[in-house]
């Protein structure tokens, strides 16, 4: 009975529409989890960087290239006529993620020469000059590994924020962090390590 009754419904009997309203309620559902939670850890990250850096600007400065990864990540599904997923806001996460791991080894080598006697607008060019290789060998090493699911049709997305995301980010990162440390430089100066030479001494 029933599968007579389906097999003699007319083509144009809503049931397509109904799939796709359920589809883009699926779809809005996990976009907003997936917000709330990029949210939620980009918060617990601004504050593990506060609690370490002893400041509020230099977390800023860290965390401020992160939107520059979708400059890479969207013309990269426009490119290859992806669209943009569940699996592709998944990737976007996890490149913030390493992302600001380079911006440490950034910011990091730049206190370091800071410490040593340089000023904070030549501490931050010798960083971006030192650190840029390591930074690319590890960008390089994840897009390489991205690469093998590129073709995979549930994990494309991830493979394409992996891919495009780092050329992009990676590149203006090493102009807009330096300039963002010299623009702040006295917040940049005011670390945990300074507060402490300055009691000793």
């Amino acid at each position: 009975m029933i599968s007579g009754t389906l097999a003699g419904a007319p083509e144009e009997s809503g049931i397509s529409a109904f799939e796709r309203s359920g589809e883009w309620v699926v779809t809005y559902e996990t976009f907003r989890d997936l917000g709330l939670a990029f949210a939620a850890a980009l918060v617990l990250i601004y504050i593990l960087l506060v609690w370490e850096s002893g400041n509020f600007i230099q977390p800023a400065i860290i965390m401020a290239p992160i939107p520059l990864t979708l400059i890479g990540i969207i013309p990269g599904h426009w490119v290859l006529g992806a669209e943009f997923t569940a699996t592709s806001m998944i990737g976007f996460i996890a490149l913030a993620g390493i992302e600001v791991r380079n911006y440490i080894l950034l910011v990091d080598f730049a206190k370091n020469e800071m410490h040593r006697g340089r000023v904070v607008s030549e501490a931050v060019m010798m960083a971006g000059q030192i650190r840029m290789r390591p930074i690319w060998v590890i960008d390089l090493t994840m897009m390489a590994g991205a690469f093998a699911i590129l073709f995979d049709p549930i994990f494309q997305g991830m493979a394409i924020s992996l891919l495009f995301g780092p050329i992009v980010a990676t590149s203006l990162t090493l102009i807009v962090v330096p300039l963002g440390c010299i623009s702040a430089s006295k917040a940049f100066c005011d670390t945990k390590e300074s507060k402490v030479v300055e009691a000793a001494d």
